[in-house]
């Protein structure tokens, strides 16, 4: 049990760091790798247990004209293992490319909010330096009186 909880401290640290390294090309780069994956796999396994797509080449474009659900329709599986394959395909194309988007964007809309926090942070510290500012001089104004 502790193990696993030190294999998850683990990686979820290593995520962490891997967050906060994140650029736009790495994002995109990041979300064509899961697209690619995706299609690669299915394109492996759809050779294996289809024989009418001929070739990888062409196992591989049907992934990812599925993973990206175009849908040519020039390339299909005929075999129900096939049809199977492909759509297990499309239902993790139309989630796990939104899901990888949505981390993106999710993190770089944190990012944003803080760098908002920080600078109302400083201007609230310098509002209220001003106001210090004015309320001693009203006391020295009223004193003096």
């Amino acid at each position: 049990m502790r193990e696993s909880l030190g294999v998850a401290s683990r990686l979820e640290d290593r995520l962490q760091r891997g967050v906060e390294r994140l650029t736009l090309f790495r994002a995109v780069r990041m979300v064509a790798t899961v697209a690619l994956s995706l299609a690669v796999v299915a394109a492996i396994l759809e050779l294996i247990v289809d024989s009418g797509i001929n070739g990888f080449g062409n196992a591989l474009w049907w992934g990812i004209v599925t993973v990206t659900t175009v849908r040519y329709g020039d390339v299909v599986p005929e075999t129900t293992t096939g049809r199977l394959i492909a759509s297990g395909l499309m239902l993790v194309g139309i989630s796990a490319i939104p899901i990888a988007s949505s981390l993106v964007v999710s993190v770089f809309l944190t990012r944003l909010q803080a760098k908002q926090y920080e600078r109302d942070a400083a201007d609230r510290a310098e509002l209220i330096a001003r106001l210090e500012r004015i309320e001693q001089a009203l006391v020295r104004g009223t004193e003096s009186r």
